[in-house]
């Protein structure tokens, strides 16, 4: 069993997003990060981790997906 606040159901989390579009399962009672911003939540774990899998389907960042965009034209 783990101990980390990450891992805990009991807790409501958000979903962050970065400038990148790289997504972040966040404890609501946590001070969001510098750089990062609130898309969903607060919800329960499980929801976020849905989202996260319906929505989040290409984890390179935002700018590694415009180049590689570019070299494919």
């Amino acid at each position: 069993m783990s101990d980390s606040v990450f891992d805990d159901d009991s807790l409501t989390f958000l979903v962050l997003v970065n400038d990148e579009h790289q997504y972040s399962l966040w404890p609501d009672m946590l001070p969001i990060p510098n750089g990062w911003h609130h898309t969903l939540g607060p919800t329960s774990r499980q929801h976020c981790l849905d989202w996260l899998s319906t929505h989040w389907t290409d984890l390179r960042p935002y700018s590694l997906r415009q180049t590689d965009g570019a070299k494919a034209s």
